[in-house]
């Protein structure tokens, strides 16, 4: 039997009570204890605990965590317990969760409400008394809890003039009542994870012309259980009302008649109606439009049963619910919505499944690997879920696993039974496609599959689409379907003929493959192989071994290990030039190909052609004038001995050439003759033989020459007026023709490690430019060329001056150049890595708002400078990480660190104006992007950080708020560190501890920031001091009438905790500038630059504390 772990609690109570026992155990706590009882709410309270008064136990954790509503009895000496203020602090931590419905009620039971507030009178005693001997941030998360407590609403009790202590338990129990029956969610395991879903189809109800809602969904997803716990929700806001359960079942055993006739009768409240024809009679038509009703019809399969049940006479405003597996019923029986019944989460599965197999909220320790394989398996399906866990109840582990080892192979028989009736009533061209994707294509593109299965198949695309409308099929990018339908697919394939495998229409099972071919056991059942090589050993092939497997269409041998580099071929063909191959093939992919042609095989219905890493010297004679007109796509990437393409005249529908380091290819045919497609590719990246620039059609998207002995690109460029992406790295490109710029859909151009010199002439329409490597040593770039370009790439060049001349935009010198509006400004050069160019020496008029900026190692590099704000609109608040790099850049001159300051200050505060005038700061925090900057140097500018310290830690005065509304601070920070030994480090991490203090003894709060720099491990040693300027969303607070600020920095590796008596790299000195945005009026208050400093706010300014 599965034995539960120490910390799981079965669901045993909705509300948990604190109290301090000895106050209150004897009176007020043991009446309103059995005042609760009495009304039928279970409380959990720990008596024990109480008595010993120790620490908090994982038990009472657990409590908490497992209750909807807890109540706190504070008493005069609640707080010198220990265990109680534990039992406060988890309490308060789930209190503020803002996605958890947990309910807190505190009774200050003859106590001043303040005093908890406040940490007043008896309380403030207490509290001396813990932080004398317990850790400084225990009693600070203790106070915490209580001082939010002590803000919550709840009930005063005092003395007898406050009335019987009696009247307030009432009071207490009917409130608790009302707060469970309205808010309480359900753990039993119907409604497990139910709640969101209701919610939307209540709100779709609610909807004035929202008559038919459809609840759509595969077998066993919970439609009935939704479509049931929304009726009993409103049922009572109608004249009459049905459920009617299994339609299609109980049509096909009562028949349409009868159950219509049971449905008019509850409906019109009279017995014995009796309709035996298919229309309806004006009477009952007349009273059935004078009711306002609500029907739901669960499980339809066909339309008409919607329209013969009538519900087209109810009354206005009624109401009709339809429940079934197939999208297609509900838009033909009129379903104003139609809504996806969406499977459960990986935590309500989790706990759905452990309420069946354990009783308990969560799985059995010992169990919980077991437990994850079956929520794995049920793929959220609640029926699935309750299925296994009912049948595990009280199992050993032993049969546990025994159970998951039969689930690979065999679906579970209950729930086969049910999701098998998805299958009644498929077309034989549905049935077909089911299965081929069950067997061979679940996971494959979209694309991929359309193509096969529509040169397979007469309508496959319509049968695809009824498969999708049934639940049978899912497709997001891929075709997919539930493992259970996997394996039931599978399972009617192997009833075909269990003791045969090569009677089977479809093989896959490694062992059953390597039968068939290894005894030529193969006939004429058989339409497609698939196998990973990976999975089995070497295999002598016959030359006949295909012969007799006339039906053949799809043969899969792939190695599932290739991609990384593995090289494990199987099949051995020996003393042979050919293997006989059906001509009814469709897809062939075979890697390895163990032969030196494809000559003897007729590709007239192939569509695709996969031989990765193949033996072949060719695929066919040049001579044979192959008829290709089916084929779509030809990989021979790998094929290191392929000499030559032949002629693909014939091909004219081919979509893909993947010929990437295929090292022997010294030419490709022409491909001119290829149909027009939207997004034709040509691969020939890593063919070193290959020197001239292939010729391609106008029309082809993509080419990658990567790694290819190309010197030039042409000037027939011009003609390629449809390609997007041109990739040419680690080419031997010298020459990019002018023409280049004339490409209008042109995005990504890239010519790392190429020998060329001078920059290209390139069109407005790029996006992405790489000239990483390069021997370029100048540009300027103009707007004309930066129009859209959002990333340019040239690290490790030899460029010397970058030149960004772009401020002539807007300026009175060129009033009438036609260029795009300001608006547009922010897009331009988003993203640019110029590090390790050694002989860089300028980068001038940057993009002031530039996201990322990457000039690490540009030991040459003296001159820095942004172009003017003001010809820029800042929008780039989506981005979560402004990066500005100039480590090691050792020769950077006064005014360009300078310039880098002032800049980063810009988007600091430009950051925050944007955040909060676009953003509820309340729940969008983590929204606000990180900034990270670093540059050599190790002084503070006094002019942007007024307050500074020489070691690693400070206080500063926060200005008073003089407006009217509520604010939010948002702190920079600046550090000083010698990065020398830093390359010990994987990953340079800042710790910001700050603390903020609230005037007149309100909240106070503590923080922990961590800010991610860079990778610091070898080659990226850096040296000496370097200076750091950093924000992120950890320093965005709002403001609690704080007066004060005290901050703590530390620099750490990734993996370390905080420890000062470590020697990490220490912070040498610090400072802290402040922003104050005003929350209320959705703008950043101050001054004429829309944000305010240090000292803009409040008389005289503010003081500096040492």
């Amino acid at each position: 039997m599965a034995s539960s772990s120490s910390s799981s609690r079965q669901v045993k109570h909705q509300v948990f009570l604190s109290f301090r026992g000895e106050d209150t155990r004897v009176n007020f706590t043991a009446h309103l204890l059995q005042a609760l009882k009495d009304k039928g709410w279970t409380v959990f309270f720990d008596d024990d605990t109480l008595k010993k008064g120790e620490k908090i136990s994982s038990a009472l954790s657990n409590a908490i965590a497992a209750s909807i509503l807890s109540i706190i009895i504070l008493s005069k000496d609640y707080a010198s317990s220990n265990s109680c203020l534990g039992e406060l602090s988890d309490i308060m931590d789930r209190n503020r969760n803002p996605t958890d419905k947990y309910i807190v009620l505190p009774i200050f039971y003859h106590v001043n409400p303040s005093h908890v507030q406040k940490i007043g009178g008896t309380f403030k005693t207490s509290f001396q008394k813990h932080e004398s001997k317990q850790p400084a941030d225990r009693v600070q998360r203790w106070k915490s809890a209580f001082q939010e407590v002590g803000a919550l609403k709840g009930w005063h009790i005092g003395g007898k003039s406050d009335g019987y202590e009696t009247e307030y338990i009432e009071d207490v129990v009917e409130y608790i009542s009302k707060e469970l029956d309205s808010n309480c969610t359900s753990v039993s395991e119907e409604l497990v994870g139910i709640d969101d879903q209701k919610k939307i189809i209540l709100g779709l109800i609610e909807q004035e012309h929202s008559r038919v809602i459809g609840l759509w969904g595969m077998g066993g997803i919970g439609k009935t259980t939704l479509a049931d716990v929304v009726y009993s929700e409103i049922c009572q806001n109608f004249e009459s009302h049905l459920f009617l359960r299994n339609v299609s079942e109980k049509i096909k055993n009562v028949g349409n008649e009868s159950l219509r006739n049971e449905l008019f009768s509850k409906l019109l409240n009279q017995k014995g109606i009796c309709i035996n024809s298919p229309s309806i009679g004006h009477p009952y038509q007349e009273r059935l439009n004078n009711k306002k009703v609500l029907v739901v019809l669960d499980d339809v399969s066909n339309p008409d049963q919607i329209e013969f049940m009538g519900v087209k006479h109810f009354g206005p405003e009624s109401k009709i619910i339809v429940t079934s597996r197939d999208r297609q019923v509900l838009k033909n029986g009129r379903a104003n919505h139609i809504y996806e019944v969406k499977k459960l989460n990986e935590n309500d599965s989790l706990q759905l499944f452990s309420t069946l197999a354990f009783n308990l909220l969560n799985p059995a320790a010992d169990f919980q690997d077991l437990s994850c394989k079956f929520v794995g398996y049920a793929q959220g399906n609640p029926l699935a879920l309750k299925v296994l866990g009912s049948k595990l109840y009280t199992k050993s582990r032993k049969e546990w696993e025994s159970e998951v080892d039969s689930l690979k192979q065999y679906a579970e028989p209950k729930m086969s039974h049910i999701l098998k009736s998805s299958l009644d009533g498929l077309r034989e061209l549905e049935k077909n496609i089911f299965l081929d994707i069950a067997c061979f294509f679940k996971g494959e593109k979209m694309d991929t599959v359309e193509k096969i299965l529509s040169n397979y198949y007469m309508g496959a695309m319509s049968g695809i689409r009824n498969l999708v409308d049934k639940c049978l099929l899912d497709s997001i990018d891929c075709y997919s379907m539930h493992d259970m339908l996997e394996e039931i697919g599978k399972d009617i394939v192997r009833q075909e003929c269990k003791e045969d495998p090569g009677k089977r229409s479809r093989l896959w099972f490694p062992e059953e493959v390597d039968q068939v071919l290894r005894y030529n056991k193969g006939t004429v059942s058989i339409e497609g192989i698939k196998l990973d090589m990976f999975q089995m050993d070497e295999l002598q092939l016959c030359p006949s071994v295909f012969e007799s497997m006339l039906n053949l269409k799809y043969i899969c041998f792939y190695d599932s290990k290739i991609e990384k580099g593995y090289r494990n071929p199987k099949f051995l063909v020996d003393q042979v030039d050919s293997i006989s191959l059906p001509n009814k093939l469709r897809y062939l992919c075979w890697d390895y190909f163990p032969l030196k042609t494809l000559s003897s095989f007729n590709p007239k219905n192939l569509v695709m052609l996969i031989l990765r890493s193949g033996n072949m010297e060719q695929l066919w004679n040049e001579n044979d004038h192959m008829n290709l007109v089916n084929l779509r796509e030809i990989d021979v990437s790998n094929c290191k001995k392929l000499r030559k393409i032949p002629n693909l005249s014939r091909a004219t529908n081919l979509e893909l050439l993947d010929c990437s380091y295929c090292e022997s290819l010294v030419e490709l045919p022409s491909l001119n003759h290829l149909a027009s497609r939207d997004e034709d590719k040509l691969r020939v990246e890593g063919c070193y033989s290959l020197k001239k620039f292939p010729q391609v059609p106008s029309h082809f998207c993509y080419l990658d020459l990567r790694e290819t002995e190309i010197e030039e690109v042409p000037d027939a460029i011009k003609y390629l007026h449809k390609l997007e992406r041109l990739l040419l790295s680690k080419s031997k490109v010298e020459k990019v023709s002018i023409n280049i710029s004339k490409l209008e859909l042109l995005s990504e151009l890239n010519l790392s490690e190429c020998p060329m010199v001078e920059f290209p002439k390139i069109p407005r329409s790029l996006t992405w430019l790489d000239l990483s490597g390069t021997g370029i040593e100048e540009a300027a770039l103009s707007l004309d060329s930066l129009s859209n370009l959002q990333y340019l790439n040239m690290s490790g060049s030899s460029i010397q001056k970058l030149m960004c001349n772009i401020t002539l935009f807007g300026s009175r010198e060129f009033p009438t150049v036609d260029f795009p509006t300001p608006s547009l400004r922010s897009k331009i050069l988003n993203h640019m890595r110029m590090d390790r160019c050694e002989s860089l020496k300028l980068v001038s008029e940057l993009p002031p708002y530039m996201q990322n900026l990457n000039v690490q190692y540009c030991t040459s590099l003296e001159k820095v400078s942004f172009a003017d704000q003001n010809l820029y609109q800042f929008d780039s608040l989506g981005d979560d990480l402004f990066g500005m790099l100039f480590c090691n850049c050792i020769n950077l001159n006064p005014e360009s660190i300078d310039n880098i300051e002032e800049n980063a200050m810009l988007k600091i505060g430009s950051l925050a104006k944007k955040w909060a005038a676009r953003y509820d700061w309340k729940y969008q925090r983590e929204d606000f992007p990180r900034l990270i900057c670093c540059f050599p140097g190790n002084k503070i500018s006094a002019d942007k950080f007024k307050y500074q310290r020489m070691n690693s830690s400070l206080s500063l005065k926060i200005a008073p708020n003089r407006g009217s509304g509520s604010r939010f601070l948002v702190f920079a920070i600046c550090l000083v560190a010698d990065l020398t030994h830093c390359h010990r480090f994987k990953y340079l991490n800042c710790i910001c501890e700050y603390h903020l203090t609230a005037a007149g003894g309100g909240d106070s709060k503590s923080y922990i920031s961590k800010i991610s720099f860079f990778d610091c491990s070898e080659p990226n040693k850096y040296n000496g001091d370097h200076v750091f300027i950093l924000s992120s969303n950890d320093m965005v607070e709002e403001d609690k009438n704080y007066e004060e600020a005290s901050f703590k920095f530390y620099i750490i590796d990734n993996d370390d905790e905080v420890n000062e008596e470590e020697d990490y790299n220490k912070v040498e000195r610090c400072g802290v500038h402040v922003f104050y945005v005003d929350a209320t009026e959705r703008r950043v208050a101050g001054n004429k630059r829309s944000f305010s400093h240090d000292g803009e706010e409040g008389d005289g300014g503010l003081k500096r504390l040492k």
